[in-house]
């Protein structure tokens, strides 16, 4: 005996209700819980603007980035921990934002800590989100959208 008709209208409306969370309201989610978790790593790298002592330790002792000297990779770590979380959050080049953290998680999973790959997964997931459909309305990019839209006469 299979299930009540009830019972399988109640999971289709079910599923309809989750069908109708607004793409702009995870969006949101996304840029601005991803853009934290990126732009807490790098402000543990600073004290004030300068890198800190800690984070070129790390960087020569523990990550050991390949072809890159571990100096150089600390700064370029710590900038870009700062400068594409606010792009995502601001919604700003949100899409070239996202595919720079992705680059970054990428380097981190396979150079660094190999055994995360549930953590990069979930930051993959949520940049690649991002990538594909964009930062939804609650953002520059949009206003850009809409304004270069306006000009063409296609609003």
């Amino acid at each position: 005996m299979g299930p009540s008709r009830p019972l399988i209208n109640r999971f289709r409306n079910l599923i309809g209700m989750f069908e109708r969370i607004p793409y702009d309201l995870t969006a949101l989610i996304a840029r601005l819980s991803i853009g934290a978790v990126f732009w807490q790593s790098g402000q543990t790298k600073v004290d004030g603007w300068h890198v800190n002592d800690s984070a070129i330790y790390l960087f020569e002792n523990e990550y050991k980035l390949p072809l890159i000297d571990p100096w150089l990779a600390a700064h370029l770590a710590a900038f870009n921990e700062h400068f594409f979380p606010l792009l995502l959050v601001l919604g700003f080049a949100s899409r070239f934002a996202a595919l720079a953290l992705l680059g970054m998680t990428l380097v981190i999973e396979i150079f660094v800590y190999p055994g995360a790959w549930p953590t990069h997964g979930t930051w993959a997931a949520c940049l690649l989100l991002l990538i594909a459909k964009g930062p939804g309305t609650f953002s520059i990019d949009h206003l850009i959208a809409r304004k270069m839209a306006m000009g063409e006469g296609k609003v």
